[in-house]
């Protein structure tokens, strides 16, 4: 803060699109999660104002209680069927799905295992658990392997993975965690906040593109990306979420989700399933941008989605330039620890539906600018 480079809270001046106003700045938005690039639709805008005028602006209680509401339970059945799993809850926040749904599926002699770039939701989840919990190196199966070894055979053992790493924007090694799932006897649980969406059938996630559906036991994923809301679900079998809506106490005691966001949601997943060429279009503007970083010599590590990380590995340049690009037009975000290991700062560029590839040609110009001033791009 001192030095002028802090990065954070910087105010958005109306929709977030691909291009947005900041403090009297316009800038090229490539640091969103909205990824189908529905947030300023006006189909969803619209779908929320009705819910609003029909239902109110909240439900004043939990859905345990006074706060469940029809739309919410036509939300949980069109998830359900859309990922593939017997049945879905709803919850306020994709944080609290993580957090409440994982820390009441084991007991205190079972084990959750996870990678160790999991998000922080299902790191706090693990956390909140009285189980043992175990971590393995990113998307190391050897090493998985070795902890699934550790484990007592006749214990409950929850492997708990992202489907999309949100910072590298790789994908987790789904076929050999499912291997070692049926080697070991062991539950599966994929976040796929930001699978959905961008993967998969009719964006269906990352289980669906690897045809694993099936395989996985439990499915989270969010409103605040692709579906352009607040909110989150998980969906498995019945038994599991008959489960978790008595037990879950992320569930129970937070307030239900509102009209307009609920809404919201179930249009943006609509839309999706009735314009296959919106993700069409991500694919085409996220492989375009990958080509140019490639040529023109940034670091991009492993990256397999429109999630595209852009290494600098020092954490005082990744702030400078956060600072830089912001002046030269270009929203991108810094990760730091702990968000990754010191070593591995970089800013994190992610893309839309609704980019264009004069925009990313704008965007690559104007980093490779900032990166070669810093001595980053020789």
């Amino acid at each position: 803060m001192a030095q002028g480079v802090y990065p954070y809270f910087r105010e958005i001046e109306g929709k977030q699109g691909t291009e947005v106003d900041m403090g009297g700045h316009h800038v090229l938005m490539f640091g969103s999660n909205a990824y189908t690039g529905l947030t300023g639709d006006e189909r969803v805008i619209e779908a929320g104002i009705q819910a609003m005028r029909k239902y109110g602006s909240g439900c004043a209680g939990s859905r345990f209680l006074n706060g469940t509401l029809d739309l919410h339970v036509q939300l949980e059945k069109e998830l359900a069927e859309f990922v593939g799993k017997d049945e879905a809850l709803c919850f306020s926040t994709g944080f609290t799905v993580n957090s409440g749904v994982i820390a009441c599926l084991t007991g205190r002699e079972d084990y959750i295992i996870c990678d160790d770039r999991d998000h922080a939701s299902i790191v706090d989840g693990r956390r909140l658990s009285f189980s043992t919990n175990l971590k393995y190196k990113h998307n190391d199966m050897e090493d998985l392997e070795r902890q699934l070894q550790k484990c007592n055979p006749d214990s409950v053992k929850l492997i708990v993975v992202d489907g999309v790493f949100s910072m590298e924007g790789d994908l987790a090694n789904l076929p050999e965690i499912i291997r070692l799932k049926h080697k070991y006897n062991a539950t599966v649980m994929v976040d796929e906040a930001h699978g959905i969406g961008v993967f998969g059938r009719d964006g269906r996630g990352v289980c669906d593109y690897f045809g694993l559906t099936d395989e996985v036991d439990i499915i989270m994923g969010t409103f605040s990306k692709s579906l352009a809301s607040i909110g989150g679900f998980v969906a498995a079998d019945k038994s599991i979420i008959n489960w978790l809506r008595h037990n879950a106490r992320t569930y129970i005691f937070s307030a239900s989700n509102t009209p307009a966001a609920t809404a919201a949601a179930m249009e943006a997943l609509h839309i999706i399933q009735r314009e296959p060429e919106r993700i069409k279009a991500l694919w085409e503007v996220t492989n375009y941008a990958l080509d140019r970083f490639r040529e023109n010599g940034f670091e991009i590590g492993d990256t397999q989605s429109p999630i595209i990380p852009l290494y600098v590995r020092d954490t005082e340049k990744t702030f400078m330039v956060t600072k830089l690009a912001f002046e030269e037009g270009v929203f991108i975000n810094p990760v730091i620890p702990p968000a990754c290991a010191p070593q591995d700062t970089l800013v994190r560029f992610a893309l839309m539906a609704t980019h264009t590839k004069e925009q990313v040609d704008l965007a690559v110009e104007r980093l490779v600018k900032v990166f070669r001033q810093l001595e980053i791009l020789k």
